[in-house]
């Protein structure tokens, strides 16, 4: 994408982990979700811009098994993996601090990485975070049922990524996705093996909200159907230093469905937290 430019970085494993960015000032790092095709640039290609534009530093990193990072065969795709990879490329690329902007497992990355290295952390813009309860809960949420598809074999089409893009937001708003997102998803897709959504393990951090003191904003689409928007109430009843935004007609993608909200009040939170 113009404007950006990136970076790959070796970490433990031998794998690769790329990373794009753009802009100068306090460092935004943004941790996109998962699911066939997801890449850091195109997830937030409605909104990395922005964040330029009003003074950010963004970095986009692309997750184990993702974009154009390494997408190993044969291993289990754990959440501290996710995790450690993308922080020990961070480090690397120089980044000693940041705010985490993180949609759905990359919500739950945020978090563990904030458990982990918690002065690395400044606070939290995290859209329908994942990995805040058991996961066999998500299994019976109807958006996963849904994502059912032929993904990692040689049948998988455009138009069955259209569909799968389809299922992530409101119905009101499947038909403005953009066709570059869906091609820029289906290119990444045909390059990542089965392994990267079956042999996904992640845990249950909501007992631990409660350890994480940095300001929170929390943003979720009410008719969520692939984590349950109730999960907020977890942030809430850990005592977090937590705003939460909840919006009507929208499905798991804020930052797609309702983008220049999302930029705004994400820009403004975090310029009242770094203030």
């Amino acid at each position: 994408m113009g404007g950006l430019s990136e970076a790959t970085y070796k970490v433990a494993g031998g794998y690769d982990i790329h990373l794009k960015e753009a802009g100068s000032g306090p460092v935004v790092v943004f941790l996109h979700g998962s699911g066939p095709g997801a890449s850091g640039a195109s997830n937030f290609r409605d909104n990395w811009q922005a964040f330029v534009d009003a003074g950010f530093r963004v970095i986009l990193p692309d997750l184990i098994g993702y974009g154009a990072s390494s997408k190993p065969e044969g291993i289990d795709y754990t959440l501290q993996l996710f995790a450690d990879t993308v922080f020990e490329a961070l480090e690397a690329h120089g980044i000693t601090q940041a705010s985490l902007v993180g949609n759905s497992l990359g919500g739950g990355i945020a978090l563990q990485i904030a458990l982990d290295h918690p002065g690395f952390v400044r606070s939290f813009v995290l859209m329908a975070p994942g990995c805040i309860e058991d996961q066999p809960e998500y299994f019976k949420m109807p958006g996963i049922a849904r994502m059912v598809s032929n993904f990692g074999g040689a049948d998988f089409n455009l138009e069955e990524q259209r569909r799968l893009v389809r299922n992530l937001v409101h119905p009101d708003f499947a038909d403005r996705i953009a066709d570059a997102l869906v091609q820029e998803r289906f290119a990444v897709a045909r390059t990542q093996p089965k392994d990267v959504l079956v042999r996904m393990r992640t845990p249950n951090l909501a007992p631990r909200l409660g350890e994480l003191p940095q300001p929170m904003l929390v943003m979720w689409g009410l008719q969520d159907d692939f984590c349950p928007e109730s999960g907020a109430r977890h942030f809430l009843a850990a005592g977090c230093n937590v705003r939460c935004m909840t919006f009507n007609h929208v499905g798991h993608w804020v930052q797609v469905e309702r983008a220049a909200e999302f930029n705004a009040h994400a820009i403004a939170f975090l310029k009242g937290a770094d203030a």
